[in-house]
């Protein structure tokens, strides 16, 4: 297993829609496996692939309640409305009461090929909805109001790790 560096926003694996899986083989359990390391170590409650620079419709996540993985996850319902401090792990030490839905419901599949669902409100509906964001190309900053977003973007490009980017 191997830790990997996490990208940080504004890289332009962050910006495109990841790729699905079409063979759940060695290659993606080692990928998963990598991916649940960096993210314990990062530490962070979720993690998809494009935030280490691969570019396939993989997440993991850990809430507390043991290791999950989702491959070719797809967001099917959400609902109601909960406002709560979040933050991405590619916009390092950085966090805003956001708005999502307070219940979220996916699909995907587990490392053996067999459909799973995951359903659930508040911090479990939360880390559906922000994984599933990357796959789409989407990044924290894009959930934020307009001008909250202004702000973060300014404070942002003073960051060390943001530095040297465009």
């Amino acid at each position: 297993m191997a830790i990997f560096p996490i990208r940080t926003y504004p890289d332009p694996v962050l910006r495109s829609p990841a790729t699905p899986v079409d063979d759940i083989d060695h290659d993606i359990r080692r990928l998963v496996d990598d991916m649940f390391e960096t993210m314990h170590d990062a530490p962070g409650v979720g993690l998809a692939a494009p935030q280490i620079g691969i570019p396939l419709q993989v997440i993991v996540f850990d809430i507390g309640e043991g290791p999950h993985v989702m491959v070719n996850p797809v967001l099917l319902e959400t609902s109601g409305k909960w406002t709560f401090e979040e933050g991405c792990l590619s916009v390092p030490d950085r966090y805003w009461g956001l708005e999502r839905a307070g219940f979220a419901r996916a699909r995907g599949f587990d490392l053996d090929g067999r459909e799973v669902e995951y359903a659930g409100d508040e911090l479990l509906g939360r880390v559906l909805q922000h994984e599933t964001d990357h796959l789409q190309g989407l990044v924290i900053l894009d959930r934020l109001p307009r001008r909250t977003r202004k702000q973060a973007m300014k404070d942002i490009r003073e960051e060390e790790w943001f530095r040297g980017m465009p």
